[in-house]
């Protein structure tokens, strides 16, 4: 008779977490084996957040259980979890940016004695850290807020191994990377799971799920819809109904029959911004949709900035409907009617303490006002007509926007512009972080606004969303302007190309 199988090196069983008002977790089962990635998938708002909360000690399960290596465990505290050998890194990476790195990857169980830190050992210890981990070129003594998105990660992934971790959790690790830091950073975890650590990925991308999981379980509504699925072969419409409770797929919104021949309301005339981009020309006119691509660091962020005011171009000009746009003026961008929803909408967009109502009328105030009062009944029925027309869930103002999925986060993000009736919307990645069935409300609710007759220029990182979503496509290489034509003349292969080799080959 064969020896029993081992216990999973993790096992969250009959998980239960209540918050007043939602069952945020119910019954949620997930079993993790050694030196395993396994993907956890599901919409924003299934539960995976509050799952890896609740494993890292942040929320205290209602009821079931953690067993690690078939015992149970207790998990009050985060530094009860690190001591059991569950690391977390988040999206927002929790690094201290004045510390050094050094100081980073030991904070909290610092080298020291007799109360003094022992720096040169804890250089030395981290510098071998950095080195096992293929980046000998981070400096210990460099600041952590000195680094980049990039190099970041891999300082967060330094400070699990010196903890001895045996599962890390890695919450949408590869959202501010570049491709080839992608391929570095799955060299990493696959240098781990290979040393026997278990790691738990999440990911809305499917494409990355396929590449560097092993196993899938998929959450929805707070429950376990598949557990254990494996991740090269599941097909991708079964991931997405299982996420969704229904067949869903990656449908774009039917673009107009005829290319979109308003007038013009944005016209962008040689900008240039030193050492980001060059002679940028192009125009968009009102209920057409104009989609940037490019590689992270091609200037397609920077032409959005600039165009909104936020950065001075050294030459060049802006113009709204004829009117010029006074350089690096955001007020005047907002008076004469852009919108902006940037990258980074949690840290440069959005208030997260306070309320979904405050979020959407935070740029239309005075509109609220009368004889210096703010009428908040007036201010709460407009909220109320944006959270309706957009489907902003739960469709509760008062709720706050900390606690909103990725995807409703965008949608608040959208609806302070649209109180105001823009003319242009300015939106930089307004996918990232959010999950498909999220997507394709995001992708239907961009293509009303355009057949409303609202200008969309819009930024994103993955082709296939520029192809889909835009009617036309400016395609930037090296702060350069090296192609633009009707989505419908490129296709995906054409578009790398040309964002690659600046080449349409």
């Amino acid at each position: 008779m064969s020896p029993p199988d081992p216990p999973p090196l993790l096992h969250m069983r009959g998980i239960v977490k209540q918050f007043p008002g939602v069952r945020a977790l119910d019954g949620v089962d997930l079993q993790v084996r050694r030196g395993e990635v396994h993907c956890l998938l599901g919409q924003n708002g299934a539960g995976k957040s509050t799952l890896i909360k609740v494993l890292s000690g942040a929320h205290r399960p209602d009821a079931g259980e953690i067993l690690i290596d078939g015992r149970p465990v207790r998990l009050p505290t985060p530094d009860a979890a690190m001591k059991a050998g569950i690391a977390t890194i988040y999206q927002e990476l929790d690094l201290v940016d004045g510390l050094s790195v050094a100081e980073n990857l030991f904070l909290g169980h610092e080298r020291a004695r007799c109360g003094f830190l022992r720096r040169a050992e804890t250089d030395r210890a981290a510098r071998d850290l950095l080195t096992r981990l293929g980046h000998p070129e981070i400096s210990p003594t460099c600041e952590a807020g000195r680094l980049s998105p990039a190099e970041q990660q891999v300082v967060s992934m330094a400070r699990a191994l010196t903890r001895n971790a045996r599962v890390l959790v890695m919450d949408e690790p590869s959202a501010a990377l570049a491709h080839d830091e992608v391929d570095n950073l799955f060299r990493i975890i696959r240098e781990m799971t290979a040393a026997g650590v278990a790691v738990i990925y999440i990911s809305h991308r499917l494409e990355e799920i396929r590449r560097i999981g092993d196993r899938v379980t998929v959450l929805k509504d707070g429950r376990t819809a598949a557990a254990g699925l494996p991740a090269d072969d599941t097909p991708t419409e079964r991931l997405i109904s299982l996420m969704t409770g229904r067949d869903v797929e990656y449908v774009f919104p039917p673009r107009p029959a005829r290319p979109a021949d308003g007038p013009e309301v944005l016209r962008v005339e040689g900008l240039t911004l030193p050492g980001r981009f060059a002679d940028i020309s192009f125009s968009v006119r009102a209920g057409e949709i104009v989609g940037l691509a490019g590689l992270v660091g091609a200037g397609r962020s920077e032409i959005l900035e600039t165009i909104y005011g936020r950065r001075r171009p050294s030459s060049g000009r802006v113009l709204l409907e004829g009117r010029p746009v006074r350089p690096g003026s955001t007020e005047t961008a907002v008076r004469l009617g852009m919108g902006l929803a940037p990258e980074e909408r949690k840290s440069q967009a959005l208030l997260l303490d306070q309320s979904v109502t405050a979020n959407i009328t935070l740029a239309a105030l005075p509109r609220y006002a009368s004889a210096g009062w703010l009428d908040r009944r007036r201010e709460r029925a407009a909220a109320l007509e944006q959270i309706a027309a957009l489907d902003i869930r739960p469709a509760d103002p008062r709720r706050p926007v900390r606690t909103l999925s990725g995807g409703n986060q965008q949608k608040v993000v959208l609806a302070r512009w649209l109180v105001q009736g823009r003319r242009l919307l300015l939106l930089d990645e307004p996918t990232r972080g959010v999950d498909v069935g999220a997507r394709a409300e995001l992708y239907a609710l961009i293509r009303r606004l355009a057949d409303d007759g609202v200008a969309v220029l819009l930024v994103s990182s993955e082709v296939p969303e520029v192809l889909g979503l835009a009617d036309r496509v400016l395609v930037i290489r090296e702060g350069r302007l090296v192609h633009q034509a009707p989505a419908v003349e490129l296709d995906e292969h054409r578009v790398l190309n040309l964002i690659m080799e600046g080449s349409a080959a």
